[in-house]
C-alpha cells in the first residue's frame, strides 16, 4: 500500500533519521494500517505475513481469492494482507490492534503476549526452514569458529534469534562472544553481498538467493541446529476468538486447505511467491527445492518446540515470566475443525 499523506510522510522521514530501517519499515506499514476506519475494520480481515516461502499458503490463499469467498458468509467484504520485515515488528502492529491475524514466526508472539498482547496461536503454518550461510572465503569449522566474527540475524525474539542463540549455547559458545547484527532479509542479504558481514542466519529463500549469486554457501541447516522446531504460525486476536468463533473456524479450514494446496504443488507456489514478492522463480523454486522446511498446520505439533522457544527467551531477558501452553495456544479451534 502507498501511502501519502503529508502528515505521515514527515513522520516517516523525521522516524528514518532516527532507527534502524526494520523499524521504519514496521513504522510504515503502521501508519498504512492506520487508515482503516472502525466500521471498516469490522467487515475487512487484516492479515499480517513476511517476504519468506515459510508463509506462502497466506499468498496462495490470498491469490486464488480463497480468504475473501471463504469468509465473505461470516460478513467479510474484504481480505488485506500486509508485509512485514521480520516478526517482532509485525507483533507490534498486532499489540496497536491493526492486525487480526498473522502469520509469524513462533517465538515473536511469546515476548507480545508477555507484553499483554491478547491473542493465540491457532495454527501451525511450517517447521525448519532456516540456514546459516557464510562468506565464501570464510573458513566455517563449527560453531566455535563463529566467535569474533560478524554474523546478521532477524531482532532479538524472531525464530531465528532464538534458535541461533539457543544452538550456539547448547555447542558451548557464549553468543556475547559473537557480533550479532539484528536485520531484516533484504538489508541481511544486502550486507552479506557487499561483505559487511561474515554470515546470516535466515530463512528461505534468502539462504538459495545468496548462494545462487554466489556471496555464500549454507553450512547449516537450522533443522540440523534444532531438529523439527516449530517455526511460523498463524497467530488470531482474542477479539476476533470471541466475537466471531465461526469466523476463526473457517480460517482455520481456510488456512488448512492452503497449507495442504502448496505441499502438493511446490511449482505453483513457488511461481506465486515470486510474483507476490518480485523474486526471481529460478531461485524460488530451488530455494523450496533445497530447504529442510515443510508446511504443517497441526498446532499440536508445536507446543513442545514452543515452550523451549519460551524457555530460551526467558532465559535471555526476553520475557519477565515463564509462559505456559495455555498462555501461548488454543488448539480447540483446530481440533474442532479436522474433527
Amino acid at each position: 500500500m502507498l501511502y501519502t499523506d503529508p502528515l505521515h510522510l514527515r513522520l516517516v522521514i523525521m522516524v528514518r533519521k532516527e532507527v534502524p530501517a526494520v523499524l521504519v519499515a514496521a513504522a510504515v506499514v503502521i501508519l498504512a494500517l492506520g487508515c482503516i476506519g472502525g466500521d471498516e475494520k469490522n467487515t475487512t480481515l487484516r492479515i499480517g505475513y513476511q517476504p519468506s516461502t515459510h508463509q506462502v499458503a497466506e499468498m496462495v490463499a490470498m491469490e486464488n481469492g480463497w480468504w475473501l469467498e471463504d469468509l465473505q458468509p461470516f460478513g467479510i467484504e474484504e481480505v488485506k494482507d500486509f508485509e512485514f520485515p521480520s516478526g517482532p515488528p509485525e507483533m507490534q502492529a498486532m499489540l496497536a490492534g491493526e492486525l487480526d491475524i498473522a502469520y509469524v514466526g513462533a517465538s515473536p508472539p511469546i515476548s507480545a503476549i508477555a507484553q499483554g498482547l491478547d491473542a493465540k496461536i491457532l495454527a501451525a503454518a511450517q517447521k525448519n526452514g532456516s540456514n546459516l550461510v557464510m562468506r565464501p572465503e570464510v573458513e566455517y569449522t563449527g560453531p566455535q569458529s563463529l566467535v569474533g566474527l560478524k554474523i546478521s540475524t532477524f531482532p532479538p525474539g524472531s525464530i531465528q534469534d532464538t534458535v541461533f542463540n539457543k544452538w550456539l549455547q547448547d555447542n558451548d559458545v557464549n553468543p556475547e562472544e559473537i557480533d550479532v547484527k539484528s536485520m531484516g532479509p533484504g538489508d541481511a542479504v544486502t550486507a552479506i553481498s557487499a561483505g559487511r558481514v561474515d554470515g546470516v542466519f535466515l530463512p528461505h529463500p534468502a539462504p538459495a538467493i545468496i548462494e545462487l549469486e554466489g556471496n555464500g554457501v549454507s553450512v547449516v541447516a537450522s533443522g540440523e541446529m534444532w531438529p523439527n522446531h516449530a517455526c511460523c504460525c498463524l497467530v488470531v486476536s482474542g477479539e476476533l476468538m470471541r466475537d466471531n468463533p465461526e469466523l476463526v473456524e473457517q480460517i482455520i479450514r481456510t488456512h488448512i486447505k492452503a497449507t495442504e494446496y502448496v505441499t502438493e504443488n511446490p511449482d505453483v507456489a513457488a511461481e506465486v511467491y515470486s510474483r507476490k514478492t518480485g523474486q526471481d522463480l529460478d531461485m524460488v523454486t530451488y530455494s523450496i527445492q533445497t530447504w529442510d522446511g515443510a508446511w504443517i498446520s497441526d498446532p499440536n505439533i508445536m507446543v513442545p518446540s514452543v515452550l523451549e522457544f519460551a524457555a530460551v527467551d526467558f532465559e535471555l531477558g526476553y520475557t519477565d515470566s515463564l509462559l505456559t501452553a495455555e498462555d501461548l495456544f488454543d488448539t480447540t479451534f483446530y481440533d474442532k475443525v479436522i474433527s
